[in-house]
């Protein structure tokens, strides 16, 4: 895949912003003195900016300034304040009680990598971090390039004396269920969503294909209760018990896709392969759907696990028949 350069964004504002809060000196070609060598680390070039206060705090918490003082060299995609806000305020946490979070530490290296990556070097993929957990990059239809789904790249290359800083505008965090493990916890909790889904996952037997870890990739398109009763309606039957198993299990296959992919990895008109042999599916992206399903508007998309990727869908799929 041909690399493109994170600078394609429209962020040469906030990026130049940056620039003069971190000390970053760009070199004129027609100039011959010699460009000027960051000597700050990137705890320090963190710490001399207030907008990384959040950060700069959690990694003297968690203990961690030893390690990024080092040689390295390390690439940190480093969440700012607001993003450190929006992820307490989605999680309804205080920031005193992520710095108590015994996990911190595991969430901080989530959010660094070995080597130093500049924004050209940047592809979309899996990028094992210093956690115990990889991290998956996507490249949006506008070149933006995005974390794990929600956490956009919005600045890049900040220089330090071991490394690189780019910016990201949410905290990224290693799933830690598998997609059945996932459909399961939603099908029981006070707003179940999948107990439809889980049933006819039993019933066709694909719930252990489901359980995989981060080796795996697939993504589901996952529909809800009311797309199943919708669906029993059509098929005049009271649920997934009075469907035959083929069909069953082929409607099932047509929802997934043997590939970890985002919202941001979607194209518009798109057509993409199935776990249904040569049956396939359709993106528009323009009016947010999978052939005839509107993917979720209230958010219920790019649900990350360790084996892939959920999007929530309002209708049942049904396969192109002879």
């Amino acid at each position: 895949m041909k690399k493109k350069s994170l600078f394609n964004w429209n962020v040469r504002f906030p990026l130049a912003a940056l620039a003069l809060g971190f000390g970053l000196v760009a070199c004129n070609d027609d100039d011959d003195t010699d460009p000027i060598i960051e000597t700050n680390n990137v705890v320090e070039v963190a710490a001399a900016n207030p907008e990384f206060s959040t950060l700069t705090a959690a990694i003297e918490t968690a203990e961690l300034v030893p390690t990024l003082s080092g040689d390295g060299p390390f690439t940190v995609f480093a969440p700012n304040d607001e993003a450190f806000g929006r992820f307490l305020s989605a999680n309804g946490l205080s920031a005193d009680e992520l710095l108590a979070n015994p996990e911190l530490g595991d969430i901080l290296t989530y959010h660094v990598i070995s080597g130093n990556v500049a924004s050209a070097d940047v592809e979309p993929g899996r990028v094992n971090t210093l956690g115990d957990a990889p991290f998956f990059v996507s490249q949006a239809p506008d070149d933006s390039f995005w974390i794990n789904g929600n956490a956009k790249i919005e600045a890049t290359d900040v220089s330090a004396s071991n490394g690189v800083i780019h910016v990201l505008d949410n905290v990224i965090t290693a799933p830690t269920q598998n997609i059945a493990e996932i459909a399961t916890a939603l099908s029981t909790s006070d707003s179940p969503q999948f107990t439809q889904l889980v049933a006819a996952l039993v019933r066709a037997d694909l719930v252990e294909t489901f359980m995989g870890g981060f080796d795996d990739d697939y993504t589901v398109f996952a529909p809800t209760d009311a797309a199943f009763e919708a669906l029993y309606d059509a098929l005049g039957v009271n649920g997934v018990d009075e469907i035959e198993l083929g069909l069953l299990t082929d409607v099932l296959k047509y929802h997934v896709v043997e590939a970890r992919r985002f919202s941001q990895d979607l194209r518009q008109d798109a057509v993409i392969e199935t776990m249904l042999d040569d049956a396939t599916l359709t993106v528009d992206l323009a009016n947010m759907q999978i052939n005839d399903a509107s993917l979720d508007d209230e958010g219920l998309v790019n649900i990350h696990a360790t084996n892939g990727v959920i999007h929530v869908i309002d209708q049942v799929l049904l396969p192109p028949t002879e």
